[in-house]
């Protein structure tokens, strides 16, 4: 409102009155002033455990798993699938007492690829994580890998540390992974790979999460050498072909432990399932390993004859394998028990895994001569 001068001398007063359009505007002005901040975008995520015969475990899996998801920024579900265990390690599934949605999905026994099928086809997040179900997540992990999605790093493995303390098969595994990846274990960080470093970072489906569609879509591709998948490699095949779509991120700061088998029996059963699979995973000329796959072999079938025609000779050369094995260890870092742990199971381990290569070999001879009948 303001007055002014009439020309006559005769003072005269307008009165402003604000038009619709600015009212709206300054009513949207208020409204905006006191309006609460946005709530952060949560991302749906299926957390999927196949288990087998793990009834000692999965409970505690369970449990440490919801821990570290509750504010993390991820709306989860939990996902179990019972692979016909014969010891109630689905039963002991369904009584955890989660604060999120649990289904167990049980199945005829089919092997770990199959679960981790199964368990996908079921999940209804946005993003998978798959998890075994010895496997512990490290509290503020997930909270991480949630703030770096939101970024764009749509892909993680998981950091793993293995439990060693009374345990000399977890020695053994922990100096194995780092004469594996000495690159990254001696000084682990946060970085990407794809795949023309994929051999170089450790790597695998003890915990890794993924867009669902991405990790349907590469378990959906995977091939395997053998008609049973049971005995299939689902680590290398289905990241490395992962890793050629979307960049795989590593850090410490997303990290879980691993409870590795704790006897000699479960260790060479270990073994021998392993050196079947590292047929498949590793008998193909992308991967590093190849030439040791296929120089295996012919080594072998010298090697072994002449232990049995020399055992002193084969004796001492053990010797000097385990001595070397420990000194190599050393110099790698390890620690001296570490080194000692590995030392003495080299020999057992070598045999069981160079056994189960050959029966790779011939599960994939027999797939082989199947197809071309």
């Amino acid at each position: 409102m303001r007055a002014s001068s009439h020309p006559y001398g005769v003072s005269e007063t307008f009165v402003f009155t604000p038009g619709p359009l600015l009212v709206s505007i300054v009513n949207l002005m208020q409204s905006l002033e006191h309006r609460p901040a946005p709530r952060p975008r949560r991302l749906t995520l299926s957390i999927i455990i196949p288990v087998y015969n793990e009834r000692d475990q999965i409970g505690q899996t369970l449990l440490v798993a919801a821990h570290a998801v509750a504010d993390s920024g991820f709306d989860p579900e939990f996902v179990v699938v019972d692979d016909g265990s014969t010891d109630d390690s689905g039963d002991v599934a369904r009584k955890a007492h989660l604060p999120f949605p649990l289904q167990v999905v049980a199945q005829s026994n089919q092997g770990r690829i199959s679960a981790r099928r199964a368990g996908l086809a079921a999940a209804a997040g946005e993003f998978a994580l798959c998890l075994d179900s010895r496997v512990r997540l490290e509290p503020g992990g997930l909270a991480f890998v949630f703030g770096r999605v939101l970024k764009g790093e749509l892909v993680w493995n998981a950091h793993v540390e293995i439990l060693t303390e009374g345990n000399p098969y977890g020695k053994f595994w922990k100096v194995i992974t780092r004469l594996a990846w000495p690159d990254y274990l001696a000084h682990p960080r946060t970085v990407s790979f794809d795949t023309r470093d994929f051999d170089r970072y450790p790597k695998g489906t003890t915990g890794f999460l993924a867009p669902t569609e991405l990790l349907r879509d590469g378990f959906g591709r995977m091939g395997s050498y053998y008609r049973n998948e049971r005995y299939a490699n689902d680590d290398t095949s289905t990241i490395r072909w992962i890793a050629s779509q979307q960049p795989i991120h590593i850090s410490p700061r997303f990290a879980c432990t691993y409870q590795p088998r704790k006897t000699l029996m479960g260790f060479l059963r270990h073994a021998f399932h392993r050196g079947t699979v590292f047929v498949d995973g590793h008998g193909r000329p992308e991967s590093r390993l190849f030439p040791f796959v296929i120089g295996f072999y012919p080594l072998s079938l010298v090697a072994v004859p002449l232990a049995i025609r020399h055992p002193k000779l084969a004796g001492g050369a053990l010797a000097v394998g385990i001595a070397g094995a420990a000194g190599f260890a050393l110099r790698r870092g390890s620690d001296p028990d570490d080194a000692v742990s590995f030392a003495a199971l080299a020999p057992l381990y070598l045999c069981a895994h160079g056994a189960g290569m050959w029966r790779g070999l011939g599960m994939l001879l027999a797939k082989r001569l199947t197809t071309r009948r």
